[in-house]
């Protein structure tokens, strides 16, 4: 059965991140939500990136906001370049600047090898992958242009990359997917070395399983989640607030000499659970 006990109930410290500026993408519903309220309880004024359901994203604003913090919804597709780089601009230009880019829009189009289509493999790496190049891209010109402002943080700037286990454990039926995180890892920590002599720190947060609506068919079911629970020795199924607490820890300068890493938030799904008997 999956185990309550320990599940988050931490409080996330109001002014651990306050007077920065944070764009989260994805960030109308399930991890990209939780980690943008998080950011805002934080003490960051936040911009909240979608590209579908304007509602639900204005929810989220809502939200943020109750914490006496700024915040506001942006539509972009992260797989455009002008988008980016026209959502970029505007964050820039309404918030003053921006100090944290959590790149986490995602999304899957599963099929077995044989079966998927170029379309279905393209469009899991525009979004997955070049996307979070994009995000990146856009944001770092901006923290070089600005620079170390100690009153606010000790970096310059600070990119989270929204990887997935799936950057080391191998998925059939979703080579697409598998592949784009396996390209986030990579890229992440060749940014992380080209960049921190800037002072721009960048690292990764990669899930394990978690309950949002993108993986319901694995949870949502006692069968589902039995078996699920076989591959996490921790024994629950993570919830999107482990996340977000992960992604507010390496963004603040309690973090700041994390540089290039990657965090497994996964209840220790990496760790080979079916050895645990000897194999």
């Amino acid at each position: 059965m999956d185990s309550t006990v320990g599940a988050p109930q931490g409080v996330i410290p109001p002014h651990l991140l306050k007077g920065q500026k944070a764009l989260v993408t994805g960030a109308n519903s399930g991890i990209g939500k939780a980690t943008a309220i998080g950011l805002g309880k934080a003490g960051a004024d936040v911009v909240v990136n979608y590209v579908a359901d304007r509602d639900s994203a204005e929810e989220v604003v809502r939200e943020i906001a109750s914490y006496g913090v700024r915040a506001a919804a942006y539509e972009a597709d992260v797989s455009q370049e002008d988008q980016v780089v026209a959502m970029v601009d505007r964050m820039v230009k309404e918030f003053g600047t921006i100090d944290i880019m959590v790149a986490n829009a995602g999304l899957q189009r599963d099929a077995p090898f044989t079966e998927m289509t170029l379309a279905q493999w393209q469009k899991v790496l525009d979004v997955n992958l070049t996307g979070q190049f994009l995000c990146a891209r856009e944001a770092t010109k901006e923290f070089m242009r600005r620079g170390v402002v100690p009153e606010v943080s000790c970096a310059a700037g600070k990119i989270i990359c929204m990887s997935s286990v799936h950057q080391i454990i191998p998925w059939a039926g979703h080579v697409n997917y598998a592949s784009s995180k396996g390209g986030v890892q990579m890229m992440m920590e060749t940014l992380a070395q080209e960049l921190a002599p800037h002072r721009i720190r960048v690292n990764a947060v990669a899930p394990g399983a978690i309950k949002t609506p993108i993986n319901r068919d694995a949870w949502d079911t006692p069968q589902a989640r039995e078996d699920l629970l076989k591959l996490i020795p921790y024994n629950r199924i993570g919830e999107p607030d482990d996340i977000a607490h992960a992604v507010v820890g390496l963004c603040s300068d309690l973090m700041d000499y994390v540089v290039g890493a990657t965090l497994y938030v996964d209840g220790g799904m990496t760790l080979f659970p079916g050895f645990a008997t000897g194999g």
